[in-house]
């Protein structure tokens, strides 16, 4: 009895982890070459840090699943990022194009830069001017002389 509980549950741990594995039947090799590409560029919208080739989820298999299907129907790489786009935001691209909603992100490291460049300038020029400033504080040497002189009677 035991031998055939342990037989059983070996059987349905082997079915569950074949059944992770898809294959998918391309018509050529640029279809397959355009469908890990695409694989690559889209972003899994559950995992967030992983693309839909990498990820293991769910939804990643469904985009996966989704790819295949906009591919096997002729559809160019452009229409259907578009398409996830529309489904999902731009937050399913890696790369998100250029616009008003994304501008913040395309610009923000520039402005970091320039922000950053400009602080260092600023800090500099007040530098230099404090340094100039100390230089001009300096006593001329029959100044010295005269406070030597001064110290030396408050001392007597």
């Amino acid at each position: 009895m035991r031998g055939l509980l342990l037989g059983i549950l070996i059987s349905c741990l082997a079915g569950v982890a074949q059944a992770g594995i898809v294959t998918f039947e391309f018509e050529s090799e640029e279809q397959r070459q355009r469908f890990y590409q695409l694989g690559n560029e889209l972003r899994c919208p559950k995992c967030q840090n992983q693309n839909i080739a990498d990820s293991d989820a769910p939804i990643a298999e469904d985009l996966r699943n989704e790819v295949f299907r906009l591919l096997s129907e002729g559809h160019d790489n452009r229409e259907i990022i578009d398409y996830m786009v529309m489904r999902y935001g731009d937050f399913v691209r890696y790369r998100p194009a250029f616009n008003a909603q994304t501008a913040a992100l395309w610009l923000a490291p520039g402005v970091f830069l320039f922000g950053a460049i400009g602080i260092l300038v600023f800090m500099l020029i007040r530098r230099r001017g404090n340094d100039i400033a100390a230089d001009q504080s300096q006593l001329s040497e029959a100044e010295q002389q005269q406070l030597h002189k001064l110290l030396k009677e408050k001392g007597e």
